[in-house]
């Protein structure tokens, strides 16, 4: 009952309030007088609500208007894009870094650059030395630099935000460069906070005099994205990871050292590597007898972690046509042909090391 009565109550008040406008300040005048700029355009010379600390309210921040008298009422938090607040909120996964398999020097290198700065900075301040703002991951498809990153997403208590490069690009001029703008803004107010940008070759590409309007707008998004990276403090808890398969298109400015200052290969996996992929992604499938992991292996040759992945799927679709609800050693052996037989249709990408 008592509940029931609160949430009337709520109701009731919610009804009852008179709505407020947003505005920002522009500066403070003196010790009680405030000049915001209202929504809708005009200038007003305000005071603030006496419970309201008056430290706060800096040029720039957003506050909530009185209708009647424009007195500010309260401080809002600032405005951010749905598109930025969007990709904070994106879940990477319940994803270990065990789960991750044959890349176990890789992982120690992106511990280095991006985990051992946001949770002990104070060893690199004792060494005397500038932690690396980021880290480009680069490699054939497949390989798992996305999975790399969202491990390390999953591993820590920070913030992640994931964004693909592709996605930022806006139809209309300056929008582009203003969604990096915010997304970094955004960064820095929700510190510790990983930016994870895929498939950057979308706007980091080499730039060129000739081209049209929309390569532009491509290269003034690249330009903003160059000035916020060397806009952030080194020491900053914001720190960002790059992905591409396409290295060899970057823009020289973007890898130089002071932006990217590591750059980790991602390679098609060898043979042992090939083996732990399996038995990861083989451990939930119900299996029947001893398999040999090496044999199986055997016939995957230049294949990458997402093939080895797509075998125990067309291991468990063969059992399924045999009416069996579990996997032998056999439907293992036939699932890596018919991946070999697909991979066949799949050209070959060549790139040099950056």
């Amino acid at each position: 009952m008592g509940r029931h009565y609160a949430r009337s109550e709520d109701h009731l008040k919610a009804l009852q309030s008179v709505g407020q406008i947003i505005g920002e300040v522009l500066r403070q005048l003196d010790a009680e007088r405030f000049i915001v700029k209202a929504s809708s355009g005009p200038r007003y010379v305000v005071t603030c609500k006496v419970k309201l600390d008056k430290a706060l309210l800096v040029s720039g921040c957003r506050v909530s208007l009185d209708m009647t008298t424009l007195t500010i009422m309260r401080l809002l938090p600032r405005e951010v894009d749905p598109m930025v607040f969007s990709m904070l909120h994106e879940d990477p996964g319940k994803i270990s870094y065990g789960d991750v398999g044959g890349l176990a020097e890789q992982i120690r290198q992106m511990r280095e650059v991006i985990e051992l700065p946001l949770t002990n900075p104070e060893l690199f301040k004792r060494v005397g030395i500038k932690t690396p703002k980021g880290v480009l991951l680069y490699g054939p498809p497949g390989t798992g630099k996305t999975l790399l990153a969202r491990a390390m997403a999953h591993n820590m208590t920070s913030s992640f935000i994931k964004v693909v490069a592709s996605a930022i690009v806006d139809k209309y001029i300056g929008e582009s460069a203003r969604i990096i703008r915010e997304m970094f803004g955004y960064a820095k107010e929700h510190e510790p906070c990983i930016i994870f940008m895929d498939e950057i070759d979308a706007i980091g590409g080499k730039r060129f005099s000739q081209g049209t309007s929309a390569d532009r707008e491509i290269q003034r998004t690249l330009m903003e994205l160059l000035n916020q990276l060397d806009g952030f403090d080194d020491l900053g808890k914001v720190k960002i990871i790059m992905a591409t398969n396409r290295p060899d298109t970057l823009d020289p400015a973007l890898l130089r050292p002071g932006r990217l200052d590591r750059k980790v290969e991602i390679p098609l996996p060898n043979e042992q590597a090939r083996i732990e992929v399996l038995k990861i992604h083989s451990n939930p499938i119900t299996k029947h007898g001893d398999i040999d992991w090496e044999a199986v292996v055997k016939l995957t040759d230049s294949f990458n972690c997402a093939d080895m992945r797509n075998i125990c799927t067309e291991a468990g679709m063969f059992a399924i046509r045999a009416e069996r609800d579990y996997t032998v050693e056999e439907d293992f052996m036939k699932a890596a042909r018919k991946i070999a037989d697909n991979k066949k249709l799949e050209g070959k990408l060549d790139y040099e090391k950056v």
